[in-house]
């Protein structure tokens, strides 16, 4: 499933429009010429929505007199649905903003529920707000995207147009025809790039900032999304301690019980029978090594000790090391985050790895750990079959609730042929 939007609230900010770099940061960031396409073409974007839903809507209510305009209308209502769909995928990819669906879940009702959900859903008449506005804002976006930086283009490029003996004719009484003339105007047309570049990206940071507004959940919702995943996170918890109870009285324990006895047998016969009593010896060795190892498993399931001593790379490294692909590991954060976010990305690299390993068919995987504003990225990647996604109750619909007890999102993007992607954005206080 790609793009699947897990769960959580992204920051109300993606990175950040302008901040302390400079015009050459902004001019090598890929984010920059990501924005520049999806700016160019928002007017077209925008007029297609506004014919689709100008005509379907039209003729929707003319023909509800005779009943054939409510399934056409009904109809309409889910194309629209699905265009915000889409251009929740197409902000991703543009301006790197995550937006989670904000609808509300199917229970498996019928179809007359179905429309009646549909109908007062309040996400379903924000979409329409939001592809309406796509026409105004498309407008000014390539209006602006296409003016500034053509402008721009074709100054920088004055001097190299008159060394091939194009002249350029400014006004009646100007026209460049020499190199000196045309140098003033390159070094107008380089401030008017550096100037195109803040617009993009602030007009990049608008866009997003109202997609979140009118395609993402609202507050509410996402306060009962939340309290939802921190229950299932409690739930998980307590699952998760019975387990390690049943883990210690079925295997440690059983093993050190059987260790005593052996010790006990030992010495019994530690002065008539002393080959029986090395025998013994030596079992009871074997089974505290087995012990120690399963205690140190389950110590490792509960909270790397490596983590603690020596951080996320470390304890990502060693997870890298055991898997049975070949893992690539990246952690490009300087200071530590708080143990609580260090936790949940580990565990979430860690089932995200075993995944990999049970059923992806992958030869190769990578991690990477970055930070991005006051967050931390936890990007996982593999080359296998894909189709991955998360299932109620599954592991990377925990992982998700995990995520959601600090107000991180969990995005997975897993074509069916692969690859896959699953990315979490954790907010960390630095």
């Amino acid at each position: 499933m790609a793009g699947e939007a897990v769960t959580g609230r992204p920051p109300l900010r993606m990175r950040v429009p302008f901040g302390s770099r400079g015009p050459l940061g902004l001019l090598v960031d890929p984010m920059t010429w990501r924005a520049v396409p999806y700016l160019l073409l928002s007017m077209f974007w925008g007029v297609a929505w506004f014919v689709i839903l100008v005509s379907g809507l039209t003729l929707s209510f003319a023909l509800l007199v005779i009943w054939v305009g409510l399934p056409m209308l009904v109809v309409t209502m889910l194309v629209w649905r699905g265009g915000a769909m889409l251009e929740r995928r197409l902000l991703r990819l543009a301006f790197g903003v995550t937006i989670p669906h904000p609808y509300q879940p199917s229970e498996g009702e019928g179809v007359m529920r179905a429309l009646r959900r549909l109908f007062a859903d309040p996400a379903t008449y924000k979409d329409l707000g939001y592809l309406f506005l796509l026409l105004p804002l498309g407008l000014v976006e390539s209006f602006a995207t296409f003016a500034m930086g053509a402008s721009s283009i074709e100054l920088i490029a004055q001097p190299v147009l008159v060394l091939y003996g194009v002249r350029t004719q400014i006004n009646d009484r100007l026209v460049l025809d020499t190199v000196p003339e045309a140098l003033p105007w390159a070094l107008g047309g380089l401030v008017l790039l550096c100037a195109t570049l803040y617009v993009v990206r602030g007009m990049a940071w608008l866009h997003g900032t109202l997609a979140m507004a009118l395609l993402g959940p609202g507050d509410e919702a996402r306060v009962k999304h939340l309290r939802a995943s921190r229950a299932r996170g409690v739930d998980a918890a307590e699952a998760e301690r019975r387990r390690i109870e049943r883990d210690l009285h079925d295997g440690a324990q059983q093993r050190l019980l059987a260790v005593a006895l052996d010790l006990g047998r030992a010495q019994a016969k530690f002065d008539t029978e002393p080959d029986e009593a090395r025998a013994l010896l030596a079992q009871a060795h074997l089974g505290t090594k087995a012990a120690i190892a399963e205690l140190r498993d389950l110590a490792r399931g509960i909270y790397p000790a490596i983590l603690t001593d020596r951080g996320l790379d470390a304890a990502l490294s060693a997870l890298a090391a055991r898997a049975p692909v070949r893992v690539e590991v990246r952690v490009e954060i300087a200071d530590r985050p708080p143990a609580a976010v260090e936790s949940i990305a580990y565990f979430i690299v860690a089932e995200s790895l075993a995944n990999i390993a049970k059923h992806s068919v992958a030869t190769e995987a990578s991690v990477r750990v970055g930070r991005q504003e006051q967050r931390v990225v936890v990007e996982v990647r593999d080359n296998g079959v894909g189709g991955a996604h998360a299932r109620p109750g599954g592991g990377l619909a925990g992982l998700a609730d995990r995520a959601a007890t600090i107000d991180g999102t969990l995005a997975i993007e897993s074509p069916s042929g692969g690859p896959t992607l699953i990315r979490a954005a954790l907010p960390c206080e630095w």
